[in-house]
């Protein structure tokens, strides 16, 4: 029988004694196994995620509203939105998807014929063209450009924050819808591209007037093409999101980066930018709240940044879109989160459809095994095509002929406010025209029921059980907001129409009615049989 040796030593002397006998390669392999989990999970890779799927990757997840022609005539027919994304599998990150395509992503070879056009305040935009037919052409110095009489659609694309024509993304998009048979344009914003600020204004994501011009531009110099737009991150506007670019530690780079790059941009027009002041301010610029602290709410005039945001933020005007609208976005975008998509006003809108990727970064959605193709470019392309064919834009035309003369005033516009059944909040006006928009915007939303497409399956939700009545008394109305709209919620979360809850609440508290009921028809029984006892 072997004997146990008994030692005075520490036991802690012992492990230590047997941690030396361990290879240290052993401990090199232990720590990059560590290094190679922290950083799966920091940078918020689904490699594996793919992996079980064999790289099938998710379903596009739409979100409508039932009534939507748009869905039905022409979302319908799109394959890429009825599909899959997969990702590149060596780039199963948002994060890495976002990087790759800003940093290493191979540019395609677009040549831009540029037209110069002139705002009516005085500013200088470069509006780069790329032809149809002058894809696989060298450009020509002096070239005609497109003729006014071309009947060629043309497709308007708006880069991002910072962004130009020669991004890698835009210049996917152009050369992708150029290839389909479109002449695209790229209209860059104030100071970008090339050339420099000619008055003394900025352009900000609530900036809309240079879109405007351009648009009215287009259609004057080219009335016979169809004309579409594509906008991209702040050039779509789906949400200011700064309360979540610094939600987690990995974000911080890009508010970081795009800060330094706002810096960088109005540093360079210091000279014509009489009304920035605080250059020491702005020279410690580091994130895009300051950016707009201290340049973007002084150039307009606004007293806070967050009252900034609320006013340039798109997603209050996405009620009022009357043009067929496809928003794309991905969930796990670094930059514009899921929090900052407008879901119920997207489903609350005939004219709008949403789809959503589980996975894909901020402009990214990269596939392939190489890493040559964008999901999202295919995606708008088969979608503006099947659009430009159908029968909803001559729709649009006619109806867009027989609106009012007198346009609906927006929210900002208006001298009063009301809130409506829906919780939505739109423009009061004592003038009765604006009633009568505001009772047709009500029937028009009355059918706001939604169906949301998810993994392939159609999720009808019932309709709420309330009357958008033209609104009277504000008042009264604000009263019975909080309670229409919970009734609403709860009958949307339970998958159960208005009245079959009535009828729950009617079962639920009969007994307890009837047991009121009989209390106090047994007190009245006793108080009057008391009551003749005596004289």
């Amino acid at each position: 029988m072997d004997c146990i040796r008994l030692t005075s030593e520490s036991p802690y002397v012992l492990l230590l004694n047997a941690a030396f006998l361990i290879p240290i390669a052993h401990y090199v392999l232990a720590f990059l196994f560590l290094l190679s989990l922290f950083l799966y999970n920091f940078v918020e890779m689904y490699f594996i995620q793919e992996l079980f799927t064999a790289f099938r990757g998710q379903r596009v997840s739409l979100t409508f509203n039932s009534s939507c022609d748009l869905y039905q005539e022409v979302v319908s027919k799109c394959k890429m939105l009825h599909g899959r994304f997969s990702s590149t599998p060596w780039l199963c990150s948002s994060h890495l998807q976002t990087v790759f395509l800003q940093l290493f992503e191979r540019i395609p070879a677009c040549n831009y014929q540029r037209q110069i056009f002139k705002t009516t305040d005085g500013e200088t935009i470069a509006l780069d063209w790329l032809r149809n037919v002058d894809v696989k052409k060298t450009y020509k110095e002096g070239s005609d450009g497109v003729p006014s009489d071309d009947k060629t659609p043309i497709i308007l694309v708006i880069p991002g924050l910072t962004s130009d024509s020669n991004s890698a993304y835009v210049k996917h998009l152009a050369l992708k819808m150029t290839k389909s048979g479109w002449n695209a344009v790229v209209s860059n914003h104030r100071g970008l591209g090339g050339l420099p600020i000619t008055s003394d204004c900025l352009y900000n994501p609530g900036w809309t007037e240079d879109v405007r011009e351009i648009i009215d531009h287009l259609h004057t110099q080219y009335a016979q093409a169809p004309l579409f737009a594509v906008g991209t991150s702040i050039g779509a506007n789906i949400l200011i999101g700064d309360r979540f670019i610094k939600r987690k530690l990995v974000q911080r780079p890009y508010d970081r980066a795009l800060g330094i790059g706002l810096k960088n941009y109005v540093e360079l027009h210091q000279s014509i930018l009489p009304r920035l002041t605080d250059w020491k301010s702005i020279s410690k610029i580091n994130c895009i709240r300051d950016f707009d602290k201290h340049v973007s709410c002084v150039l307009a005039n606004y007293e806070t940044v967050d009252t900034y945001y609320r006013k340039v933020s798109c997603s209050s005007y996405v009620l009022n879109v009357r043009v067929p609208l496809l928003c794309i976005s991905a969930l796990d975008d670094p930059v514009c989160s899921r929090e900052t998509i407008p879901w119920d006003e997207c489903r609350a809108n005939k004219n709008v459809v949403l789809a959503t990727t589980q996975h894909g970064g901020h402009l990214g959605h990269i596939e392939g095994m190489m890493a040559k193709s964008l999901w999202w470019v295919r995606a708008a392309d088969e979608f503006l095509c099947v659009l430009n064919s159908s029968s909803l834009i001559y729709r649009e035309k006619i109806q867009n002929t027989t609106v009012l003369d007198s346009p609906a005033k927006s929210i900002d516009q208006a001298p009063y406010v009301s809130i409506r059944e829906d919780g939505l909040v739109t423009a009061f006006s004592n003038d009765p025209s604006d009633e009568i928009g505001n009772e047709q915007l009500a029937k028009d939303d009355k059918a706001g029921d939604g169906i949301r497409v998810d993994n392939g399956t159609v999720q009808q939700e019932p309709n709420a059980a309330t009357q958008f009545d033209p609104v009277c008394v504000p008042t009264i109305n604000a009263v019975m907001v909080p309670v229409k709209n919970c009734l609403n919620q709860l009958s949307r979360r339970s998958n159960m129409s208005m009245w079959a809850l009535a009828c729950v609440a009617i079962t639920m508290t009969w007994p307890i009615l009837g047991l009121l009921f009989f209390k106090r028809k047994r007190r009245h029984i006793f108080s009057s049989s008391s009551a003749k006892r005596w004289p």
